[in-house]
């Protein structure tokens, strides 16, 4: 590419490294116009994972840094001192195709400030999506970041084109976007996400294509004093009442010339892998947010062990549970234990009594489940109290995994 166009996708790759909402999970497979489509490295390029464990690559860039906005925590504001740049539709689909057909990316991932107008940058980002699709036949992943305050109908017609469609909440409480993003509206974005939700469900009974990855937001973490407690209850507000697939966590990073209202300092990177564990456990383990990040205790979650260990050393009355005789939705809470570790565990033992080698047979978490699990060969003491306890497990620190 001439040296122009590599300058504006140099500064528009590095000003869209803040949205973490950058994922694939959900679209339906596409056939590809090309065999054997990989991923590199390199400007704008991102790499996202899907559920079954895929690495999928995507051109993740804005369309433009330029904005009307003023939100303080944002290094593209307004006001803020950086080198600004602008692609047109063209650009961008020229860079999707060429890149796309070099099997360098799976799809796109497009975002952008504010431009004239709410309705002006929709209608760009969904030129975009439609040259793609329309005029080039493209069938890579595409997601589009959507602007709350553009029209309906311009989100409406996006979703047509896109597989994933997003808006970004940004901050949990209304009061933190009135002091932080006075521009912003808390009611207006939540009213577009149910009408996004209204749309993709109705599309879904009848077959028809609109946004089949769902939608998606993300929160900044940090930048304001809300605690994680209040976090996940945004969160499980708005899987409930909007059927998002994801909720993103973006850990608040220092900005150049940042205002006197935000923090001096980033929060500590496990306060977002904490969140993305109590999030995982709100959607697929049966837990609530009361008993993951509980208000009496300030409502944080603790940073050194993972949220689903936290919470059986504070309930040991409740272990050790039999493998061969509790219900799925207990052995879901035991610790080491993942969905699809409990699933065999209980196919398995429809056939045998379980002894702990089976059970070391069916996940790798054998060594934290242990003192929480009875099997027909294996009964632990309860001589060790949840202090005595943690301190055992957390003596080699270890990352622990999202799925157990």
């Amino acid at each position: 590419m001439d040296e122009k166009l590599a300058k504006k996708l140099r500064i528009l790759a590095d000003a869209a490294k803040y949205d973490a909402s950058c994922a694939s999970s959900g679209a339906p497979k596409r056939k590809a116009d090309v065999d054997g489509l990989g991923s590199t490295t390199g400007s704008g390029i991102c790499h996202a994972y899907t559920p079954d464990g895929r690495c999928v690559s995507l051109l993740k860039i804005l369309l433009t840094n330029y904005c009307l906005f003023d939100c303080v925590y944002c290094v593209n504001r307004r006001s803020s001192n950086v080198r600004r740049a602008k692609f047109t539709v063209d650009e961008v689909v020229t860079l999707t195709i060429e890149f796309y057909k070099r099997n360098y990316i799976e799809g796109l991932f497009l975002s952008s400030g504010i431009i004239r107008s709410p309705d002006y940058t929709m209608e760009q980002m969904l030129l975009v999506a439609k040259k793609l699709r329309r005029d080039h036949g493209f069938r890579g992943y595409i997601h589009l970041k959507t602007i709350p305050e553009a029209s309906p109908w311009l989100i409406e017609e996006a979703g047509l084109w896109a597989d994933r469609l997003s808006i970004n909440l940004e901050l949990p409480t209304e009061k933190s976007l009135e002091r932080l993003a006075p521009e912003k509206d808390g009611a207006s974005i939540q009213d577009a996400m149910a009408q996004m939700s209204e749309r993709i469900e109705e599309a879904r009974e009848e077959r028809r294509h609109f946004s089949p990855a769902g939608q998606s937001t993300q929160m900044i973490v940090g930048a304001d004093a809300t605690t994680d407690h209040d976090v996940l209850k945004v969160s499980d507000k708005l899987y409930g009442h909007y059927k998002l697939r994801r909720v993103y966590y973006s850990a608040f990073s220092p900005i150049p010339d940042s205002s006197s209202v935000l923090p001096l300092k980033p929060p500590p990177l496990q306060r977002e892998n904490r969140l993305y564990q109590a999030d995982w456990l709100l959607r697929y383990y049966g837990f609530d947010v009361d008993e993951i990040a509980s208000g009496g205790e300030a409502g944080m979650l603790d940073l050194d062990i993972d949220p689903k260990l936290a919470w059986a050393l504070k309930n040991r009355h409740r272990f050790p549970v039999d493998v061969n005789t509790a219900d799925r939705e207990m052995l879901l809470r035991v610790p080491g234990l993942g969905a699809r570790a409990v699933d065999k565990i209980v196919l398995a033992r429809r056939h045998t009594t379980l002894r702990l080698e089976d059970v070391a047979r069916l996940t790798s978490g054998l060594k934290r489940a242990r003192p929480f699990l009875v099997a027909a060969d294996h009964h632990p003491k309860k001589s060790l109290d949840g202090e005595r306890l943690r301190e055992r497990l957390v003596e080699k620190p270890e990352q622990l995994s999202l799925f157990a």
